[in-house]
């Protein structure tokens, strides 16, 4: 079952970036890859994991921490390091059955990029994932586009989540919030 903040960037993906995309892809040994997309226009390709929590729980941010595995096995400490780009570089983007389920859909090193979405980041783990190669995304701001696109749209959407933001945006405009 995908995750409501996983539909939410795959309805930006699709709507605001007008991308075709793939989602939740089972990969060997227990892996998964949330979204692949394809930009129509120029055939570009993307991997994006979506790592969203809500602040206040101690791990909306993004870091820059290391990634260690024995930490990983600790149920205390794991959640600290999913938040890691480390752990992004080495799991999500990295681990052997990963990268051959990405062959199989004709994404290999070098010809996709890879994307991260998160609530919020740390300047250095910004620029950390930048040397590997990565684009970090801020979840709010994927919100303010959607919302926007939405907001102006005169037709109907099919799109449940789209839809549910779009009725959202004509309810507060109804109530003179926005």
């Amino acid at each position: 079952m995908t995750e409501t903040t996983e539909r939410i960037v795959e309805s930006y993906v699709r709507y605001v970036k007008g991308w075709a995309t793939i989602s939740n892809i089972k990969c060997p040994d227990q892996h998964e890859i949330d979204l692949l997309a394809i930009n129509p226009k120029d055939l570009e390709r993307y991997h994006i994991e979506s790592s969203v929590h809500v602040p206040g729980t101690g791990f909306s941010k993004l870091t820059n921490g290391a990634f260690d595995w024995e930490q990983m096995k600790v149920r205390v400490k794991a959640p600290s390091q999913r938040r890691t780009i480390g752990f992004f570089v080495k799991q999500k983007f990295g681990t052997d059955g990963v990268v051959q389920t990405l062959h199989t859909y004709g994404f290999d090193p070098g010809n996709y990029h890879k994307i991260i979405v998160t609530w919020d980041c740390e300047p250095d783990a910004k620029e950390t994932a930048k040397q590997n190669d990565i684009e970090v995304w801020e979840f709010p701001d994927l919100l303010d586009e959607i919302v926007a696109l939405a907001g102006k749209g005169k037709h109907y959407v099919m799109d449940d989540t789209v839809r549910t933001l779009q009725m959202l945006v004509y309810a507060q405009r109804r109530k003179g919030k926005v």
